[in-house]
C-alpha cells in the first residue's frame, strides 16, 4: 500500500520506497527468524555467533558494531550466549580491561548447523529476483546505507534549527 501522505513528489516517492523496502525486509526476516527460533536463538544471538564464526574473536564493542546493535544490548546478548556455553569471554594478557568474545566448540557446532538453513531461506526468498536484480538491489542498498552519514548530519542540523526556533 502506498503512502497516503499528501506531500511533494519527492516525499511521496521516498515514503513509498521506504514502506516497500520495510515490508520486504520484514517478510524475509520472518522467514529467517523461524530458522533461528527453531535453534533457540534470537536474531541478535545468531548475528553474534555468525560474526564470531566468520571473523574470529572480537571485543564486545566490535561485535556490537558488526551486528548493528548497541553496546548495552550486546552485553545482554553475550551474557545469554555465555550462559548457554556458546561463547566465552577472555581477558587480554597485557591489559586485563580488554575482553574478547570467543566462539566455543558448542557455539561453532550450532553455527555450522543453523547457518546453512538461514542461507537456504535467503536463497529461496531472493529467488524472486534474477541474479542481476539481486546485484542491483545490493548496490542500491549499499548506496542508500552510505548516504546515511550525510543524511544524519543533515538531520542533526535540522534538529538544532528546530530547537533554536523553539527557544526564540
Amino acid at each position: 500500500m502506498a503512502t497516503r501522505h499528501q506531500g511533494s513528489a519527492a516525499e511521496t516517492r521516498a515514503l513509498d520506497a521506504y514502506i516497500t523496502m520495510r515490508r520486504a525486509v520484514n517478510a524475509v526476516s520472518l522467514l529467517e527468524s523461524e530458522v533461528m527460533r527453531a535453534a533457540g536463538l534470537t536474531e541478535s544471538q545468531f548475528g553474534a555467533l555468525e560474526a564470531l564464526h566468520h571473523l574470529g574473536p572480537l571485543c564486545q564493542h566490535e561485535l556490537a558494531g558488526k551486528v548493528l546493535k548497541s553496546a548495552g544490548n550486546m552485553t545482554t546478548v553475550v551474557d545469554n550466549l555465555e550462559r548457554r556455553g556458546l561463547v566465552e569471554r577472555r581477558r587480554g594478557g597485557d591489559d586485563r580491561r580488554v575482553v574478547t568474545v570467543h566462539l566455543t566448540d558448542r557455539g561453532g557446532d550450532l553455527v555450522h548447523e543453523v547457518f546453512p538453513r538461514v542461507v537456504g531461506v535467503l536463497v529461496g526468498a531472493f529467488s524472486a529476483l534474477s541474479a542481476k536484480e539481486q546485484e542491483q538491489l545490493g548496490a542500491l542498498c549499499r548506496r542508500l546505507g552510505r548516504s546515511r552519514s550525510s543524511t544524519s548530519t543533515t538531520a542533526a542540523r535540522q534538529r538544532r534549527n528546530l530547537q533554536g526556533e523553539r527557544h526564540v
